[in-house]
């Protein structure tokens, strides 16, 4: 009987001090571990991934922790790594460090999504706490006079396609996780009045922004609509549309009109897809222009948003093959691995806007010289959601 208990003893000793089972090969081979590794590798916490000097509640960082998570049947260290990253910004008061609800920055929404996890997880009241000042923040932000989200406080009377992403997935889960149907009215009107202010009749793309006070220097003063066709801007909201739906009632009124517009953008995306790697260009609609080039963020956000909407039974079953088709193109033009086994994704546009201080005019020369950034988070996640949903 002692014999029994030491050895119960010694595998629990082993247990704690962090002894684990190898993940089976298969696991090591897929690329949404061997980005997750190259991630956790390179930076052994997410707040050292940009620069920790100017770390702030940010939504792409927060990204590549909520893709990474959902590894965490793979090996928990996966979970621990966003979850790290959620406890060093949760206080234990249930304040968020770096993050102001009054700014009314619909960029700081998308990281609570992360919060609702670790919540349901270990259901400590401070995160409930927090999650419920991200709610209140979209109770007050400021909206156009047709009911939109501000993108920001700073940038006034303007409906960006990121801000759909940022704030509308979280909202749709928050309505069906704490019983708050409201919400779904909510999010259905932010999808589909975006979709209406910024929807191109000829192409069947969607610009940028739009402004509605039509002020803003790169507006157009009979549309309000910004100049060009941005791939991430895209990207940003085939993602929030395929995410919504997760939570989204089957009997909704506006379901079926959602999972049109869908339809409709997906089938336009189609029409300007490069036909030599099978991506997508910065500049969508200008793929054989000077200084255009083949930009990872958007093509990895398509690959996602057609494979999982293929799966769940938005698009036609030949879209399945289409995100595969793309993940292939991924690997090949924009990837890749060193001696080390480190994977690099290149040709990712760091950052783009509009307005501000310096001004970002909008203009096709502006969107093809912002900064490319390798291994750039917002790249990074919807790479590991693509491999994670295609099973690669």
């Amino acid at each position: 009987m002692k014999i029994l208990i030491y050895i119960v003893a010694i595998v629990g000793l082993l247990s704690s001090a962090g002894c684990k089972q190898e993940k089976p090969a298969e696991e090591n081979q897929k690329w949404s571990v061997k980005m997750a590794n190259s991630v956790i590798e390179r930076h052994d916490s997410l707040v050292n991934y940009l620069n920790p000097d100017k770390i702030k509640w940010q939504y792409d960082i927060a990204m590549v922790g909520q893709a990474i998570d959902k590894l965490g049947h793979v090996d928990s260290i996966y979970s621990q790594y966003m979850e790290d990253y959620v406890d060093y910004f949760v206080t234990e008061s249930g304040d968020v460090r770096k993050y102001d609800p009054t700014d009314y920055n619909i960029d700081r929404i998308n990281p609570a999504k992360n919060i609702i996890t670790v919540y349901k997880r270990k259901g400590d009241a401070k995160y409930r706490k927090a999650i419920e000042m991200h709610v209140e923040q979209m109770r007050n932000h400021p909206k156009t006079k047709s009911g939109g989200y501000w993108h920001k406080k700073i940038y006034p009377w303007q409906i960006w396609l990121d801000g759909v992403y940022m704030a509308t997935p979280f909202l749709a889960q928050y309505a069906r996780e704490f019983n708050a149907p409201e919400w779904f009215d909510e999010v259905a009107h932010e999808i589909l009045l975006t979709y209406e202010v910024t929807h191109d009749e000829e192409t069947g793309l969607m610009y940028h922004a739009w402004d509605e006070s039509k002020e803003q220097r790169w507006a157009d003063p009979e549309t309000g609509r910004s100049p060009h066709f941005w791939s991430r801007a895209m990207g940003w909201y085939m993602m929030a549309i395929v995410d919504v739906l997760d939570y989204f009632p089957e009997d909704h009124p506006k379901r079926d009109s959602i999972i049109t517009v869908f339809q409709n953008t997906a089938d336009a995306l189609m029409k300007v897809q490069d036909e030599e790697t099978g991506l997508w260009y910065q500049v969508l609609d200008m793929g054989g222009r000077e200084g255009n080039y083949i930009e990872g963020s958007g093509s990895s956000m398509f690959a996602y948003a057609f494979a999982k909407g293929a799966r769940k039974g938005y698009l036609d079953k030949s879209y399945l093959k289409t995100a595969n088709n793309i993940f292939d193109g991924i690997l090949e033009h924009l990837i890749t691995v060193d001696d080390k086994g480190l994977v690099t994704m290149h040709h990712i546009c760091g950052a783009c806007g509009l307005g501000g201080n310096p001004y970002r005019d909008g203009t096709y020369e502006y969107y093809i010289s912002e900064t490319q950034v390798d291994n750039d988070p917002k790249g990074v996640g919807p790479f590991i959601l693509a491999a994670i949903e295609l099973n690669r």
